[in-house]
């Protein structure tokens, strides 16, 4: 007889001072799909569904039952209702079946309006329903995880990549050890170790600095009876008591095991977290820092409103200085999301001349709309496949979206929020990147997986905005002591 699988996915990280609400529109836009259908989108995709995917074409002996898989760029909570909901068909979907094991696809700093830990919520739902069927979890490497969560789950694991490049191998190993588990190879024992610290991801690359340094001593560590190591650097701005920088570990039949090495792993974070600050200029001296760099692609972030830690692309800061700098170069402002501007431009078309307000539409709390004379240039339907080493494959759709040109800057506005990281999204609107000087984006670490080896420099850049870099500057309900 087949052993029966049931897989579930809920990956949302929620910026509590986000000015826009996360309903059942956003995650349409992004991922909002069941059975087998969900499997067909994302096969040949470097995410977490393609490796269930090929998790299933390879094991004739196992049934794989795909639930609802939903995901939506990262924003201000999640609604009440639209939750709600998603556990209500979760338990309605697990009842009248006899699971032999159940995957959660989850991200670990999920927040809805009223719920701090909808995630853990939700695994608690979900060990009542199965009993003692085996419950495997993917966390995101920015996960805020409470202690409980891994007594509730038999093995989980983290991505542990900064680009997340490794989606679909992190979900690849938790299928693993989920198979051996149900097998009776190995008997997971996990713990977590919470550190309370609040730490910064502008240097939380994997590539190098701190974060590249936890991430060798927790493979160092992996040696039997230790299974899976995994290092967090929690998001900030989820702004839950459950926020911050944690260690989780499984050993095989030991949770006195994971729980030293868990301590060891969360003291190092600790030691380390002075490294973890950040070190941003202002727009203008990052502005002048580009066109003093040699030729080539030069790219400004601005990570206060980086899309994928839950910015509205909305925040003018760095706008207005390009604009007050009026460099003489080919410049890109990727970009506003404003569903009015798109609408204004689809109906004046291209060509047209307009004067318009861009940026500070959501709230004016991070800075006011900037006027602009500009011309219709270009207008799509926004659909494209990313191409870039980061979800590579994945469908992104944008709404429709217009490019603008404000004297020399071309200025991308789209009617969906999401983020500006892969070069698919520049080509869609036409964007020569090799004849672009100036690349003023939203965005900030996973931008650099597709565009670190194309650009002479990138620069971040502080600016007003909910993920903005000064976390004093942000009204924190919940800050560690």
């Amino acid at each position: 007889m087949k052993k029966k699988l049931a897989v579930f996915r809920l990956w949302f990280e929620g910026n509590a001072f986000g000015p826009v609400p996360t309903g059942r529109a956003e995650f349409e836009a992004r991922e909002w799909a069941k059975g087998a259908a969900a499997l067909a989108a994302a096969r040949g995709t470097a995410t977490e569904l393609a490796a269930v995917a090929a998790f299933a074409a390879d094991r004739p002996d196992w049934d794989v039952t795909v639930l609802r898989c939903a995901s939506a760029n990262p924003g201000g909570p999640i609604e009440d209702a639209l939750f709600d909901a998603l556990l209500g068909e979760l338990v309605a979907d697990l009842a009248g079946t006899r699971w032999d094991a159940v995957v959660l696809s989850l991200h670990g700093a999920a927040i809805t309006r009223s719920r701090p830990a909808p995630e853990l919520d939700l695994v608690r739902t979900v060990r009542d329903a199965v009993g003692a069927a085996p419950i495997a979890a993917t966390f995101d490497l920015h996960a805020n995880l409470n202690p409980e969560m891994a007594k509730l789950v038999d093995v989980a694991s983290g991505y542990r990549t900064y680009p997340h490049v490794d989606m679909r191998a992190t979900a690849a190993r938790v299928l693993g050890l989920l198979e051996r588990t149900v097998a009776g190879e190995i008997r997971p024992a996990g713990a977590i170790r919470h550190t309370g610290r609040l730490l910064p991801s502008f240097n939380m690359r994997t590539d190098a600095g701190p974060m590249a340094a936890l991430e060798a001593l927790a493979r160092s560590r992996e040696s039997p009876p230790i299974l899976d190591v995994a290092v967090f650097g929690g998001f900030p701005y989820a702004d839950t008591p459950d926020a911050g920088a944690s260690a989780m570990v499984y050993a095989d039949g030991s949770r006195a095991a994971a729980a030293e090495v868990a301590a060891e792993v969360a003291n190092a974070i600790c030691e380390r977290e002075p490294e973890f600050a950040p070190a941003l200029v202002t727009p203008e001296a990052g502005l002048q820092q580009a066109l003093e760099s040699p030729a080539g692609l030069v790219a400004l972030t601005d990570p206060a409103d980086n899309p994928y830690s839950g910015g509205a692309a909305d925040t003018p800061g760095l706008f207005a200085a390009l604009l007050r700098r009026a460099p003489r170069v080919s410049a890109v402002f990727a970009y506003f999301c404003d569903p009015d501007v798109v609408e204004t431009a689809w109906r004046a078309g291209v060509g047209t001349h307009l004067l318009l307000l861009l940026g500070g539409k959501r709230t004016p709390r991070f800075g006011r709309s900037v006027e602009v004379d500009a011309d219709v240039t270009r207008l799509t339907r926004g659909e494209f496949r990313n191409s870039g080493p980061m979800e590579r494959g994945l469908a992104v759709a944008l709404g429709r979206t217009a490019v603008l040109r404000a004297r020399d800057i071309q200025v991308i506005v789209t009617e969906r929020i999401g983020p500006a990281n892969d070069p698919a999204f520049f080509a869609l609107h036409g964007i020569d990147l090799a004849r672009t000087r100036l690349l003023c984006v939203k965005a900030k670490n996973h931008f650099r997986a597709a565009f670190r080896d194309r650009c002479a420099a990138i620069i971040d850049v502080d600016c007003p905005g909910p993920a903005a870099a000064d976390l004093r500057t942000l009204p924190f309900r919940n800050r560690p002591g």
